[in-house]
């Protein structure tokens, strides 16, 4: 691992992470029903869905991509109104200190744009054990959909498990406390 870098998705391990860690939705009124707390969006296409239904997140981690593609015009014209809080370095099937200490800050204060130069394909992970209880992690399960995670001690608990299955370094674990 680089100086970056405290988690490594090895080959061994991609499969467990296609599961979806939530129920997943096509439309997000009913994903947002019986919620008004804080929503943290992974994903260019949630922040979007969730812009378009008049609903701005309390976090947005964005990296200009949908399934490994640039978005589309007009997603990235309806994304360039927000103003990014932070820009870190993320490379693809990692999680880099300064995403996780950008997510954590974000979610534990008062918000914020998260702008992910790579990918933010594992950012799910961090977002569920820094987002207060009650929170909603959202992110898009390609193909089908968006899934809601409720910030709750077994979703926590199932990121945690899902963590063990990545290689990682000590500090991610101080800079999730």
């Amino acid at each position: 691992m680089d100086q970056q870098t405290v988690a490594i998705l090895p080959p061994s391990a991609r499969d467990a992470f296609k599961e979806p860690l939530g129920p997943v939705f096509e439309d997000v009124a009913p994903l947002l029903a019986d919620h008004d707390g804080p929503v943290i969006a992974v994903g260019d296409m949630v922040t979007y869905h969730l812009l378009c239904a008049d609903h701005q997140p309390t976090v947005a981690v964005l990296d200009g991509r949908s399934e490994r593609e640039a978005v589309s015009p007009d997603v990235s014209a309806a994304l360039d109104g927000l103003v990014p809080d932070s820009v870190v370095p993320n490379a693809p099937g990692t999680l880099s200190a300064e995403l996780v200490a950008a997510l954590v800050g974000a979610a534990r204060g008062d918000g914020g744009v998260i702008v992910v130069e790579g990918e933010e394909d594992l950012a799910v992970l961090p977002a569920v054990l820094a987002a207060p209880e009650g929170s909603l992690v959202v992110y898009g399960q390609p193909g089908e959909g968006m899934v809601r995670v409720e910030v709750t001690p077994a979703a926590r608990e199932r990121a945690r498990t899902l963590f063990e299955k990545l290689d990682t370094e000590a500090r991610l674990w101080s800079l999730l406390d």
